[in-house]
């Protein structure tokens, strides 16, 4: 007894407010052995003479010892104890008098069953599915309210008998719904109707099946809102989002409540956007069935503008010096992010006329608040209505900038929002049609000294203006520019010194970063006009408020010097860099969150890339706090339902559904600069090659963890992009150094290109994975890896058959238009990314391995068969060419005995309609000429004129045609040059010489320029011409070739022309002759050949 005592102290104690109180308890709490604390814990929940709240925590801490700790300790309890908490858990339900306990018990039930669920779907409880009949059919309406409690915290406690129990399932259900006497038990039966439908989401026949139940869900959703009560709606906006096909047969019901609802000014904000969240999560999720009611969508378009006006006057609003997070629970902020989402989900095609009138409307109103939200709307619809307001941007812009000068501040700030939102989307557009208006208006605008909050709100928009614009097109206003930017910055100094405000100087310190970043070198000039200034700021900022504004002027400083280049920088160089010095060495008192850190480190990558070697001397100092912020591990935790509605995400945490009552929270702190810093760390890699070697192991061991680190996709990324040029770091330090850092890296490699979810990152881990190849060699694969690595490119190339056919599919839905066969090709595109990285891969193991890997390629042989088929996209013939390519060039003469698989096909592709494949079946012949063998004879010449018919088609050098067309004439070259018996070399010559140069494929431009010389050097009477006549075309020909830099000064070739030019310059007259046929250009391009080679 003594001891059950001082337990329920302990319970109260973890409760205490008091932190230490309640540290000191966990601790204690934590040391008690797993069968003790149930044991205590159920007597606390059964003790009716024990306090309500010790009785209520020991509920809660129980279920959360069965959802962490459940297989440590249930197993281990005699089958006694094991059916004794079982009685004791039912009974406590049947007895208690307190609904909130006995509600807390029913979540201890459904978590204990939840476990006791089997691999085959048994429940090894059959006593609480008795119990759920009898309480469902009782008189009793707090069993009633327990069995329902319990089947929608765990809808799938039938298990595998849940087919059996279908129509008592249903039956329950809708029993309870109509229970109009008691209204809990009608919210409660749609919540678990709701509950249990998420759960069967992929189960369309039970969808069907229970489609009737829907109204009464509906009806409930209507009624509890009423009584303040919200949970049913929230359902709704759950099913809206997992489940959106079980709403179709009651669509225009669903949509017409959340309209009545969203209009409804009594009921709560926060109820009023739950509605409105139903409509728009729609258009996310099932956005082509929205799509055919456009009248419902129409009408909820006014709802959300008008929950955009709703705004307050705030006299302090224009001078507010620090700006304060967005209200997320305000109608405003809820209105606009909804019209963003509906915009981005239907398509402006629709969306754009429901809203124009609206908008135009709003503009004229003589109250502010309608002017603002008109102008906010017209920022938040542009990316989703993209096209349609490109085709009439010029009557929008020229409207939105009469704004710039509207007599409320307010309305000139959202004039400002959406010059800056449009300058971001439709860039580079924007700038080219509007530069004169909008740099005048907003550097005017920028002049408001009264309204501190719009000025710098001007400012942040010309940011987003010169991100996006051409240098040529900024550069006429640079003077101008500069010069406003000058004096603001100027007088905002003296009010920072005057009265601390900081507001506006921290985004015109921006501006002129963002100036100088587009300007470069022209910026030049305007160096000295700023860097004593923006040095100074960073010298006397010190103070905690200004820490923001400190580390924006380090970002200006380096991007200014990065602008400008090393020479003009560098006087200022070491001073700079003592001044970023000093804030490292105070870097460990820095507080985690502190803004001037991520600053810092992206100031330290762009100070390397001024600075290039001389940046190695830097890297003690800089690595230290750069690895720290790299390392970074975020706080996460799993919740479940119950726990996560103590948390808000406001507190900086975001939170993951898992389904099954269960999320996944992550607190989102430090995760930017943990990303930045890694991307940073890949930065220095890059620039400093071997003068990094001293950090490579380090890095590499921090990085390749980091591949599964799902939090944040770039850190991922960056995490891929080092272990390349990581490699590259390291080589210096010899072969074995090499090898046990590549042999630390790969496995994870192999395994994340198999685990990879998101197909952006995946694509970067398949491409670094390549290049590691490539750079290790044969060898670096053992058979582990060869293995494992053959069974995921096989599961990918399945994977995009599979695809294929899924879209297909879905071009047969009822609700396929249009705007889904956009989105069907955007998947397409992301599917052929990925093939094309598979390649990648597979070039690399052939160029490295050769002949050797054949055995190991069978496995995915009849894949890439499949890729070649007639009747598969021209993306997929293109690659599965490609990757054919390789075989023949790495791999022969084993090659041909793959022959019958490929060949016909290849050839037949010379003339196929798709440009890419006569390009990828042209680079074949042409490496079979090269490397195949003799058994290619035949096929070689047998390509000939096929290839000939593709260069004098009469479009062949139309833009889209051109990269094939010079590909056939490289391919005939190669036979010319490699298999001459399979060709009339000298009737083909004079056609083959008249079709150079290649302007677009850098690469094979070099192979016909080397066969060129090959062909002069050895004199060939068809080349030259009698008498050399051919030499002024030769001549014309080499310099359109290093005018158009497809011949590298450094390389052989050059070298060998260049002789080619000195050998005629030496017999005067046919020098002059050659000459005298070129025009500048092609002057100047022979005379820097001469110079350089």
């Amino acid at each position: 007894m003594a001891e059950q005592q001082q337990f329920y102290l302990l319970l109260g104690n973890l409760m205490s407010p008091d932190n230490n109180v309640r540290k000191q308890s966990e601790e204690t709490y934590d040391t008690i052995p797993g069968s003790t604390k149930i044991t205590f814990l159920l007597q606390a929940i059964r003790d009716v003479s024990a306090a309500e709240e010790v009785r209520q925590m020991a509920a809660v801490l129980l279920r959360r010892l069965l959802s962490s700790a459940f297989e440590e300790i249930y197993p281990g309890l005699t089958v006694d104890v094991q059916m004794a908490i079982k009685t004791e858990l039912l009974a406590s339900i049947q007895m208690d008098g307190s609904s909130s306990i006995r509600k807390k018990v029913c979540d201890v039930a459904a978590e204990l069953s939840r476990n006791l669920l089997d691999d085959d779907g048994n429940n090894q409880w059959p006593e609480i599915l008795k119990f759920l009949f009898d309480s469902v059919n009782s008189q009793n309406v707090a069993l009633r309210e327990a069995a329902l409690h319990i089947f929608w915290n765990f809808p799938g406690i039938f298990g595998n008998q849940q087919q059996h129990y279908m129509e008592v399932i249903k039956r329950m259900l809708v029993q309870c719904m109509q229970d109009q006497e008691n209204p809990q038990i009608c919210t409660l039966a749609a919540r678990a109707t709701a509950s249990f439908i998420l759960s069967n989401e992929s189960n369309s026949s039970l969808l069907k099946h229970f489609s009737d139940l829907l109204p009464g869900i509906l009806q409930a959703v209507d009624q509890s809102c009423y009584q303040g009560d919200d949970a049913v709606l929230k359902s709704l906006v759950e099913i809206a989002d997992t489940a959106p096909k079980y709403l179709r047969p009651n669509l225009e019901a669903t949509l017409q409540l959340c309209l009545k609802l969203c209009a409804d000014t009594n009921l709560s904000n926060m109820q009023r956007q739950l509605a409105l969240e139903v409509i728009v999560t729609l258009s996310e999720t099932a956005a082509a069935m929205l799509r055919k009611h456009t009248s419902i969508v129409a009408q909820s378009v006014p709802q959300m503008l008008s929950m955009m006006v709703d705004l307050e006057e705030d006299e302090e609003w224009a001078m507010a010096d620090e700006l304060e997070d967005d209200d997320f629970d305000s109608n405003a902020v809820a209105g606009e992010s909804a019209l963003d989402r509906v915009a981005c989900g239907l398509g402006g095609k629709i969306v754009l006329p429901m809203i124009k009138q609206h908008i135009m409307q709003m503009l004229q109103n003589s109250d502010w608040r309608y002017r603002h939200a008109g102008l906010m709307a017209l920022s938040a619809i542009g990316e989703g209505c993209h096209q349609q307001m490109e085709t009439i941007l010029n009557e929008i812009v020229n409207f939105v900038l009469l704004f710039c000068q509207d007599p409320h501040p307010r309305v000139r700030y959202a004039a400002c929002n959406a010059i800056g939102q449009m300058a971001t989307d439709f860039a580079p557009t924007f700038q080219k049609k509007f530069h004169d208006k909008v740099i005048s208006a907003l550097l005017q605008t920028m002049e408001d000294q009264s309204n501190p909050r719009v000025q710098a709100h001007a400012a942040a928009a010309l940011i987003n203006f010169t991100e996006d614009c051409p240098k040529a097109l900024l550069i006429p206003y640079l003077d101008s520019l500069v010069q406003h930017l000058h004096v603001i910055m100027v007088s905002k100094l003296q009010e920072l010194i005057q009265k601390g405000t900081k507001l506006v100087l921290e985004q015109v310190v921006t501006s002129i970063a963002s100036v100088a970043d587009t300007a470069e070198e022209k910026f030049v000039p305007y160096y000295d006009l700023f860097m004593p200034s923006l040095k100074h700021i960073v010298e006397n900022a010190v103070q905690k408020e200004l820490r923001l504004l400190r580390g924006k002027t380090i970002e200006c400083i380096s991007l200014i010097g990065l602008a400008v280049g090393k020479e003009k920088f560098m006087p200022d160089a070491s001073a700079v860099m003592q001044l970023l010095l000093k804030t490292q060495t105070d870097f460990n008192d820095l507080e985690d969150d502190d803004p001037q850190i991520s600053y810092m480190i992206s100031a330290w990558a762009r100070m390397c890339k001024i600075l290039g070697k001389e940046f190695q001397q830097y890297l003690p100092v800089v690595m230290g706090p750069l690895m720290k912020t790299a390392s970074i591990k975020p706080e996460v935790a799993l919740l479940d339902t119950q726990d996560m509605e103590n948390m808000s995400e406001d507190d900086g945490w975001e939170f993951v559904n898992l389904g099954d009552q269960q999320s996944f929270g992550i607190k989102t702190a430090g995760l930017e600069e943990k990303a930045t810093a890694c991307q940073m760390l890949v930065c220095y890699a890059k620039e400093l090659k071997e003068g990094f070697v001293e950090y490579t192991e380090q890095v590499v061991k921090l990085m390749v963890p980091l591949l599964k680190f799902y939090f944040h996709d770039g850190v991922r990324v960056a995490a891929a992009e080092s272990m390349p040029l990581l490699l590259e770091c390291a080589r210096v330090r010899g072969p074995e150094y090499l090898t046990q850092m590549w042999h630390f890296m790969c496995d994870a490699l192999i395994k994340s290109i198999g685990t990879e979810p998101d197909s952006d990152v995946l694509s970067e881990i398949m491409h670094s994975f390549a290049k590691c190849i490539e750079l290790m060699g044969d060898g670096c694969l053992n058979n582990e890896h060869f293995e494992e690595l053959g069974g995921i490119l096989k599961g990918k190339l399945e994977e995009h058959f599979k695809n294929q056919e899924l879209r297909q599919a879905k071009r047969q839905d009822e609700d396929y238009d249009e705007q889904v066969e956009e989105t069907l090709q955007d998947e397409d595109e992301n599917d052929v990314y990925i093939l094309t990285k598979v390649s990648d891969i597979l070039h690399a193991v052939f160029s490295s391995y050769k002949e050797k890997v054949l055995p190991w390629f069978e496995q995915l042989l009849q894949l890439i068969v499949n890729l070649v088929c007639p009747h598969r996209p021209w993306a997929d013939r293109q690659w599965g060419l490609c990757i054919f390519d390789d075989v023949i060039e790495h791999c022969s003469p084993s090659s041909f005995k793959y022959a019958e698989y490929f060949l016909r096909p290849m050839i037949q592709s010379l003339c196929d309609t798709s440009p890419e494949v006569r390009q990828a079946a042209a680079y074949g012949i042409g490496v079979m000429a090269q490397f195949g063998g003799e058994n290619y004879r035949p096929f070689c010449t047998e390509a000939i004129p096929l290839l000939i018919g593709v260069i004098q088609a009469a479009d062949s050098r139309a833009k889209e045609n051109v990269n094939a067309t010079e590909n056939c004439i490289s391919a005939i070259g190669k036979v010319m040059r490699y298999r001459p018996e399979c060709i009339n070399v000298n009737e083909v010559l004079p056609h083959w010489v008249s079709w150079l140069p290649l302007n677009e494929d850098k690469e094979e431009a070099v192979h016909t320029f080397n066969y060129l010389c090959d062909l002069i050097e050895s004199n060939n009477p068809v080349v030259l011409g009698p008498d050399n006549t051919n030499l002024p075309k030769i001549f014309v020909i080499i310099a359109e070739g290093v005018a158009n830099e497809s011949i590298k000064s450094d390389d052989n070739c050059s070298k060998r022309l260049a002789n080619v030019i000195r050998q005629v310059q030496v017999s005067g007259g046919l020098w002059t002759q050659c000459v005298s046929t070129l025009n500048e250009i092609h002057q100047k391009a022979i005379q820097d050949l001469l110079n350089a080679a």
